[in-house]
């Protein structure tokens, strides 16, 4: 099935009840701040980063810093569901508000501001701007990325863009991670995790966009929405099956 008609079907069950929702989407928010966070080496578990969020309490052995990343991430994942109302548009602002949520009580030096030095992507070919050069090259990411009706290859845009400029000192994944959902949310589609054991496809997939191939790495999120799409339809289903047999 195409992910237009899946996308239809998840719009037909539209308005979700709060109920149908709940677990799944609960199970998703921890997933997420679990796998974005662990592509960038936080060492916490799932269970970990569950009881973390869940119960407010530190695991033994763990950094803080580790701990403080989940507990962000969560608060920032919260402002892009509250923000990404239907045909919401992010803005630069709501951008560098996201930024400065992840790294609260992390990097508050460089929390909600675009970098003000050079930097280097570790294993990456390319050399990412000039710091001087950042914010007006995240103008035109904006412009450009406004100009595109799709929304899954606006989402694509966004985050292979703010990927490639790193406009910022850390937290640049998660960022760009969180500014595609945002996306994905306001056209009606469900949120997109990378799995951490699809790291190295995630990494490589970004790579090909590098070099001018972005249907690759468009290929490769449109792989992992409907798998998303997938599990959603196949829980709300159900629930919609077991109310109304």
């Amino acid at each position: 099935m195409s992910l237009t008609n899946k996308h239809q079907r998840l719009a037909a069950l539209r308005p979700l009840s709060p109920e149908s929702v709940a677990s799944l989407a609960a199970a998703f928010d921890v997933r997420m701040v679990y796998e974005s966070n662990s592509i960038e080496g936080n060492t916490l578990t799932l269970r970990e980063t569950e009881i973390v969020l869940s119960k407010g309490v530190t695991v033994s052995g763990k950094p803080l810093k580790d701990h403080l990343e989940a507990v962000n991430l969560m608060k920032a994942w919260e402002q892009v569901k509250a923000l990404a109302q239907p045909d919401a548009i992010l803005s630069e602002r709501d951008l560098l508000d996201l930024h400065r949520i992840v790294l609260t009580s992390v990097e508050d030096q460089h929390a909600g501001s675009y970098r003000s030095s050079s930097v280097r992507i570790a294993g990456a070919k390319i050399v990412p701007p000039n710091p001087v050069k950042v914010p007006d090259l995240m103008e035109e990411l904006f412009a450009e990325t406004a100009a595109i009706s799709d929304p899954i290859e606006r989402a694509a845009k966004l985050h292979h863009g703010i990927a490639r400029i790193h406009p910022f000192t850390d937290g640049n994944g998660r960022t760009a991670r969180l500014a595609m959902n945002f996306i994905l949310l306001a056209a009606g589609y469900p949120p997109v995790s990378i799995p951490t054991e699809l790291r190295q496809n995630y990494y490589k997939a970004l790579e090909a966009a590098d070099e001018g191939d972005s249907a690759t790495w468009l290929q490769f999120l449109t792989d992992q929405l409907n798998h998303e799409l997938d599990e959603w339809l196949s829980a709300l289903e159900a629930a919609s099956e077991a109310v109304d047999p």
